[in-house]
């Protein structure tokens, strides 16, 4: 099966107009699947035309690109697969370190776990104010030059961070949360990235779930599941939070498709450099978000979707305290 294709920047590869975010296979939303289930599901996703892989060493830590290495070695030459460094130890909860020694180190690991001689797109995970950016781009710039890394990109980085970082290296992506229920990005960021010739890669596209229409105010999460410390799922804003999907799952209705289909779709539609990446567990969730590749929407319908957000719009933080510290503004 094919699907469109994207390009990763000015320069950087092609790839599937919708990519897979793999955290959830191993890492964050509680219990992982088993792992044939996980291999079977990378391995669909590929089959089904979707050809880029996003995985990081923080998912496990390091367990989440053994597992896509496992995977995805038989067909290494069909997929671009990124990873990313940047958390001391690749724990989140020690903190930021990019440091160019420990930028080499979780390559030359993630080459082994990946079972690869490159790294086709590598991601700092989130901005370290302790190593000037500089330093950072310069690092990845020689990975680069030996073969080892293909392309730089970066997640969650502010304007300053991504002008400064891409005058030593080409940035050929960003990474970082944007949705219907996150827009952001669309202030400051959008318009860099088009200036720049860098391509954005939203992560939680469906608002870590969200915006599917599958959790009300009486889902309950699995223990482990990080949704249970951010705000904007608290039992509090829930109901509120429901109104912004039950408006967008009429105009799904409509259209004889999915509430989440609909989401990744007005993304899609925003610009021709957006890859989304939502992650699933579940094939026939696969499925369902590989259909909204080949869904175009009007640009009436694209406001009217805008102005059913604008009618209701989300409520509480998208982080808890010390994430939203790491995030870069």
């Amino acid at each position: 099966m094919t699907m469109n294709t994207r390009q990763l920047g000015r320069n950087g590869p092609e790839v599937s107009a919708l990519g897979l975010g793999c955290m959830g296979l191993s890492f964050a939303y509680g219990p992982a699947p088993e792992r044939a289930q996980s291999m079977q599901l990378l391995r669909s996703a590929v089959e089904r035309g979707v050809s880029f892989f996003d995985t990081a060493e923080a998912y496990g830590p390091g367990d989440n690109e053994s597992l896509l290495g496992e995977a995805l070695a038989p067909l290494r030459d069909r997929v671009v697969i990124a990873t990313k460094f940047g958390f001391r130890n690749g724990v989140p909860a020690q903190g930021l370190d990019s440091r160019p020694e420990r930028i080499r180190q979780v390559t030359e690991d993630a080459l082994k776990r990946l079972r690869t001689d490159r790294i086709d797109l590598l991601y700092q995970h989130r901005v370290d104010p302790q190593v000037p950016i500089e330093e950072v781009a310069g690092t990845v710039k020689e990975l680069i030059r030996e073969g080892k890394v293909l392309h730089f990109g970066l997640s969650e980085a502010g304007a300053q961070t991504i002008r400064r970082a891409h005058a030593v290296q080409p940035v050929a992506a960003l990474q970082s949360e944007y949705s219907l229920w996150w827009r952001e990005p669309e202030q400051e960021i959008l318009p860099l990235l088009e200036e720049l010739g860098i391509a954005f890669v939203p992560f939680s596209p469906l608002g870590r779930g969200f915006l599917t229409g599958a959790i009300d105010t009486q889902t309950a999460f699995a223990e482990g599941d990080f949704r249970n410390t951010l705000p904007r799922f608290s039992p509090e804003v829930r109901e509120a939070n429901r109104r912004m999907v039950d408006s967008l799952a009429g105009i799904a209705a409509r259209r004889q498709v999915t509430p989440a289909q609909l989401a990744l779709a007005w993304l899609l539609a925003r610009k021709p450099w957006i890859v989304p990446i939502p992650g699933t567990t579940k094939l026939h969730r696969l499925e369902e978000n590989i259909g909204a590749a080949t869904l175009v929407l009007s640009p009436q319908e694209v406001q009217e979707i805008e102005a059913a957000v604008e009618a209701a719009p989300a409520q509480g933080a998208r982080y808890a305290p010390a994430v939203q510290a790491m995030v870069e503004r």
